[in-house]
């Protein structure tokens, strides 16, 4: 296994490289001068003169670009151009809160979604599997504005029984809304291929075998079904851990929540490029990070899974 992680890890390298030099590319492309954007318009010659020499970006675009890519490598992503704060440390605090509020959505999307998608294919064809197919197609057509809007509107507003919106200094009151919100595709989406699975695994030969045998049941959609459908489900679940963590963009603007998806907002309406870059950035390294530890878990799901 560690000579997988060791390959994993020299591939990220061109992959990060990929998204840094995209970053650079589309980031220069965007009109815009940074160092106007810090003085404002009434910025004199020679002060401007004087800041882009400091901020390097009277350079070639080359020089530019290589003079980025060491600072990448040397984990510093350069200063706010609003509040001249280091963005790997803006990000670093913002992160806490988005932490936060994935890990409860996500542990609410899984204890939902993958327990009705279990039921679901236990009870096929039953009332209970057509109501919540419905309610996990619903889940994954609905906006996530659109949903948060409304649990605002019907809970925080007119009910008023939960608060709207802000962090309110950690109270979990807060976390309520945002988290059902970022919480319901997720949850729609492993219903749906839980379902799915567990549906593909009951119907092989071993599951008919282990009834015939005369298991209880239980023990043979736990046991025998169950962790035999994990791998696509898993596979779901990583990329749901990584995209909330990343920043729910949308659910951090409504709840006005100080995640890093709120910061990249406020970062792209004020042109706060290094901002911008560095979130992004931050954002491709979560998706490798989810990604291989979802590759390794494969091996403790189902022990046929080699990594030689």
């Amino acid at each position: 296994m560690l000579s997988y992680i060791l390959r994993r890890l020299l591939y990220t390298i061109p992959v990060v490289w990929g998204v840094v030099t995209v970053v650079f590319i589309l980031i220069n492309v965007v009109p815009g001068d940074p160092a106007r954007l810090m003085l404002g318009q009434r910025g004199d010659p020679a002060t401007l003169a004087k800041i882009r020499s400091d901020m390097g970006l009277d350079l070639p675009i080359y020089q530019q670009y290589f003079n980025f890519l060491r600072d990448v490598a040397k984990g510093d992503l350069g200063k706010s151009y609003r509040s001249n704060e280091q963005v790997t440390t803006a990000l670093l605090e913002r992160f806490k809160a988005t932490f936060r509020l994935a890990l409860w959505a996500i542990i609410l999307a899984a204890l939902v979604g993958i327990t009705a998608g279990v039921i679901s294919a236990v009870k096929q064809y039953s009332a209970f599997d057509y109501s919540a197919m419905i309610i996990a197609i619903s889940g994954v057509s609905a906006p996530v504005f659109w949903v948060g809007l409304l649990l605002l509107l019907a809970f925080a507003y007119n009910l008023n029984w939960i608060p709207g919106v802000g962090y309110g200094d950690g109270d979990w009151r807060y976390l309520i809304l945002p988290v059902i919100t970022l919480g319901v595709r997720p949850a729609a989406l492993l219903a749906r291929i839980t379902r799915s699975c567990m549906l593909e695994v009951l119907s092989q030969d071993y599951v008919r075998t282990a009834r015939a045998k005369g298991l209880a049941e239980r023990v043979v959609v736990g046991r025998h079904a169950f962790r035999n459908a994990l791998i696509p489900v898993i596979t779901i679940l990583g990329t749901q851990i990584s995209d909330l963590l990343s920043g729910a963009v949308l659910t951090e603007t409504i709840f006005a929540w100080p995640g890093i998806g709120r910061l990249e907002v406020e970062a792209l309406i004020n042109r706060d490029f290094p901002i911008m870059r560095g979130g992004i950035i931050f954002m491709a390294l979560i998706f490798l990070v989810a990604n291989l530890i979802v590759d390794l878990s494969y091996g403790f799901i189902d022990p046929r899974v080699r990594y030689d």
